[in-house]
């Protein structure tokens, strides 16, 4: 389960760039925060992340970068206070220190809970939509400006065992997510700088993907 909460982070990056299948409505938000957030087949950007463990007074903080390749996965880059890299493909897990001194990969295709967050991500970067309201209970609105905000609930049993509600809000991309887990902790993160340009993947960039 533990496995299943990290990787929904690279879950929300998917959310960021989704694209839009469903018909757009005046009197859907949901179709319109789908109309306002970017389609990208690559992006770059940095994150930091604070988590507020149950029983525990000061938070965890980690921040780094990250790279999202529609076609091939994400790769999330924590810079500090120690240097990882979590790599996440259609089929496999893989986490290693950035030195490579130490790598473990996990097969999704063995792991069911994995393997239904995995097609849920994809789906969403691949512009189906559906799988978000099929899969959570969503809410959303708009806020000030050309901003919205999103909340889901999940529907799945498995899912709420690892956490209970996802919120977000953002404009063009997420730039904001409180993730609230089953056990009490809490966990925001923040998305700044991100990028667009090169819209092709360097060569040291798909050998991570590798």
């Amino acid at each position: 389960m533990k496995t299943i909460r990290g990787f929904l982070s690279a879950f929300l990056l998917a959310v960021a760039v989704g694209g839009s299948i469903l018909p757009a409505s005046a009197a859907d938000p949901l179709a319109q925060v789908q109309g306002q957030v970017a389609q990208v087949p690559l992006l770059r950007g940095e994150f930091t992340q604070e988590k507020q463990v149950a029983g525990f007074r000061n938070p965890l903080r980690s921040s780094g970068r990250f790279l999202l390749a529609r076609d091939k996965g994400v790769v999330w880059t924590t810079t500090a206070p120690f240097p990882s890299e979590i790599v996440i493909t259609r089929d496999r897990i893989l986490s290693r220190q950035r030195d490579g001194s130490r790598r473990v990969e996990v097969d999704a295709r063995q792991q069911p809970g994995l393997r239904s967050v995995n097609a849920m991500m994809f789906a969403l970067m691949s512009g189906d939509m559906k799988a978000l309201t099929s899969t959570f209970e969503v809410k959303a609105e708009p806020a000030a400006g050309k901003g919205w905000r999103m909340t889901l609930v999940p529907r799945s049993r498995q899912l709420a065992q690892a956490f209970t509600s996802v919120r977000l809000s953002g404009d063009r991309y997420v730039r904001e997510v409180e993730l609230r887990e089953a056990n009490g902790d809490v966990t925001q993160l923040r998305f700044s700088g991100m990028n667009e340009t090169p819209a092709s993947l360097s060569r040291d960039e798909a050998t991570r993907f590798e």
